[in-house]
């Protein structure tokens, strides 16, 4: 191993104590036991009121029925699939109404229900996180298509009419998987219930342990199908042990947290590595990649309360994705012409 290959073996190191330092600092706070808060919301879904704001869904007639029929049919067409009834509407207002009170009094901002007080608008509970997801979600689709132009009507295919390029379905496999996490996430801020919470965490858990899977495969150049195999099995029974453990036993945020950080940073460890030893052409750009990456992750550690109540340390990790996933196809599009070429003069 070159010096500077050490150097930066030794420096990604420290940054992965770091991260596992300030993993271990992550603590949830407990605004949902406030008894000011508490009574806000006994009293809001006795009476349907917080101060002056009321609740048509938490007016019930004496067979203890919804006035007006069920709640969901009281809400405009837009606004029914998010569910937003009687107690989570007395929630979110006397969040709001305790939160106000904290404020003139000097206070900071606490969780409420493992999360920071977001201001809701248009009927979405973190816009600009919906956003921002939405935008990312662009991005990869971008990504994966200008990809697939490239791969099978920009550069030589074999007489078979196959690719050169022996990650090709990989690939394939990791846009997917990447839209449909970033298509949860938008689902999930825009409200928050138990089935959205699972959806988005089991497609973030899929995308990272196939992420994973792909960094050990190219890093190593593992071309063997009996190799691949052997490398992803252990991960896949992994992560889908994982994935039924929070859908059908116990949604643990903490303990899930923990195993997206370690995956992330297993991955991010093996990129920098092989970018230290590779000459590969665009090894600059894996380089900015992984140091982005490692920046961004940060940001899903260090968590802070959003800031008019809007934006937090999540949704700008959300945005420092958007420039990293344009890169990152930008890269991926570069190896895929490298390995073509350098098949195509083996061949000849």
């Amino acid at each position: 191993m070159t010096q500077m290959a050490r150097w930066s073996f030794h420096g990604i190191l420290a940054f992965v104590s770091l991260l596992v330092f300030l993993t271990h600092g992550v603590y949830a706070s407990d605004g949902d036991a406030d008894p000011i808060y508490k009574a806000c919301v006994e009293q809001c879904e006795k009476t349907g009121c917080v101060g002056e704001k009321c609740f048509q869904h938490c007016k019930f007639s004496s067979d203890g029925k919804p006035v007006g029929g069920p709640w969901y049919l009281q809400e405009p067409l837009y606004l029914q699939w998010k569910q937003w009834d009687c107690r989570s509407d007395c929630q979110y207002h006397c969040m709001l109404a305790r939160e106000e009170e904290r404020e003139k009094l000097g206070g900071k901002p606490v969780k409420y229900h493992g999360k920071w007080p977001f201001h809701r608008a248009y009927g979405f509970q973190e816009p600009v996180s919906v956003a921002l997801s939405a935008l990312n979600l662009a991005i990869q689709f971008h990504g994966w298509v200008s990809f697939f132009i490239l791969i099978y009507y920009k550069l030589q295919l074999t007489p078979s009419k196959k690719t050169y390029y022996e990650y090709t379905g990989l690939w394939h496999i990791y846009g997917i998987l990447s839209m449909n996490s970033w298509f949860w996430s938008a689902v999930f801020h825009s409200r928050d219930v138990e089935l959205t919470e699972k959806l988005d965490c089991s497609s973030a858990v899929a995308l990272l342990g196939f992420s994973l899977i792909l960094a050990i495969l190219r890093a190593f150049s593992m071309r063997d199908e009996a190799a691949r195999v052997m490398v992803s099995a252990p991960i896949i029974a992994f992560v889908t042990t994982h994935i039924l453990y929070l859908n059908f036993y116990n949604l643990d945020y903490g303990l899930n947290m923990k195993v997206c950080v370690a995956m992330g940073v297993a991955q991010l460890l093996i990129w920098a590595v092989w970018a230290s030893v590779t000459c590969h052409p665009s090894r600059f750009k894996l380089w900015v990649a992984v140091v982005g990456g490692g920046l961004a992750i940060l940001l899903e550690i260090y968590d802070f309360p959003p800031y008019q109540g809007f934006v937090d340390a999540h949704a700008l990790w959300h945005a420092t994705t958007i420039p990293l996933t344009y890169l990152w196809w930008s890269f991926v599009k570069d190896d895929a012409e490298f390995r073509t070429s350098s098949l195509l003069k083996k061949a000849r």
